[in-house]
């Protein structure tokens, strides 16, 4: 059996692809939240609009700052990582330490969980609101962001992100996708 090749640099494809699903995700998920103005009023669209800006502020400004800069990317002259944020990381921060790496997933608040945070919690807040006060609209929204978060785990993140990755042999995502012998 073929080991899967290692990217210095990820193809262009793919990390538009990872961003772009990531990105997608996050709008999708702060329109749901938004729906929840027909229980509070006005402050509904405010938790949309405030977790479309927390959910980006911690994936493309928290993570470069906490865990990408102790990425074997951040290191690597001319590298790209599946997400770019190497390329950010560099440009906010200074280098950190590899050993450090895998601490992305320890901690009840580690990067790894408010990262996962966010990709959920719009699904299980759009649950209630949805059984409260239905509408297509929604059901559609939910299905679609269900759908999206699935094809994250179970297409994006296996096969394009950390199979080719390499940081997979130190790093906990790789670990649990169980990449790395492949």
């Amino acid at each position: 059996m073929q080991k899967a090749e290692l990217y210095n640099r990820y193809p262009i494809s793919s990390v538009f692809i990872y961003n772009a699903s990531t990105v997608l995700h996050f709008i999708v998920g702060g329109l749901i939240l938004c729906d929840t103005n027909k229980f509070i009023g006005p402050l509904g669209i405010s938790i949309g609009l405030l977790y479309i800006l927390f959910a980006h502020f911690e994936m493309y400004i928290m993570m470069p700052l906490s865990v990408c800069k102790n990425c074997a990317y951040f290191r690597l002259d001319g590298g790209l990582c599946i997400s770019g944020l190497n390329i950010v990381a560099k440009k906010i921060t200074r280098l950190g330490n590899p050993s450090d790496f895998p601490k992305r997933a320890m901690g009840f608040f580690c990067p790894n969980n408010i990262y996962i945070f966010n990709l959920v919690l719009p699904i299980l807040c759009g649950i209630p609101i949805l059984i409260f006060n239905f509408s297509y609209f929604l059901l559609s929204l939910e299905i679609f962001l269900f759908t999206l978060l699935a094809t994250r785990f179970v297409f994006i993140i296996p096969t394009l992100a950390c199979l080719h990755c390499l940081s997979k042999f130190v790093c906990p995502q790789a670990g649990q996708m169980g990449v790395r012998d492949k």
